[in-house]
């Protein structure tokens, strides 16, 4: 039996590699957008511009208040009807999970910056230091401590959350164990390797993430 499994898996790694790629693939470029995108929704949320706040709070409740799912059927099912746009499957679960990421994150920047005491930019802008000054060497260089940890929760979120590509097309490594137990019918076997896979690639984000922080709450 043990050898059996081995072997289907071994007859199945081209597939379950190139799944994985696609899986790693999304979550990768996913985590960068996010990091960049958050990173400016925060800073911008920080500057108390209303005029700002009231669009980047919209933002930030339509995707806490719409699952992730749902945005990726509207993305891929609804812009080729309402607008003619079509976006390939990889690149709209990339463009969702971004933009979902990216309001995670930024919520995570924004209090970590308002954690910092006022008399930090205060002092920055007495001294006159202009915005991008400001924020690059005094408050982000401050925050960078305290926005680590929840930030790497975030990554390990939208590295699970990938998986709901496999609803609009990718044949990423879930969908690729979906297959194989609709040939072999080896469902253990194939979801147990899957979340081997899961957890081999978000544990030690995790387990960072935890280290990290007891490191800097001690420090």
């Amino acid at each position: 039996m043990a050898s059996s499994g081995l072997e289907l898996l071994w007859v199945s790694a081209p597939q379950l590699i190139t799944g994985a790629g696609r899986t790693l693939g999304i979550s990768l470029l996913a985590i960068v957008f996010s990091s960049v995108g958050g990173l400016c929704y925060g800073v911008l949320r920080s500057l108390g511009k209303r005029w700002l706040e009231i669009p980047l709070r919209i933002y930030l409740e339509l995707f806490r208040a719409i699952p992730v799912l749902v945005w990726l059927y509207l993305f891929f099912f609804g812009l080729p009807i309402f607008f003619g746009l079509s976006i390939p499957a990889f690149w709209c679960a990339v463009l969702v999970l971004s933009l979902w990421g990216a309001s995670e994150v930024g919520e995570v920047v924004r209090g970590g910056l308002r954690s910092i005491p006022r008399g930090q930019r205060e002092a920055g802008l007495a001294i006159g230091l202009g915005l991008g000054q400001l924020y690059g060497r005094v408050l982000l260089p401050q925050a960078l401590k305290r926005l680590t940890p929840p930030v790497i929760n975030v990554y390990t979120r939208l590295i699970k959350t990938s998986s709901l590509a496999v609803l609009i097309g990718v044949i990423d490594i879930t969908k690729v164990g979906q297959q194989i137990i609709e040939r072999t019918y080896e469902s253990v076997l194939i979801y147990g390797f899957l979340f081997l896979f899961f957890f081999i690639v978000c544990y030690p984000l995790s387990a960072a993430s935890r280290v990290l922080e007891r490191r800097w709450n001690h420090a």
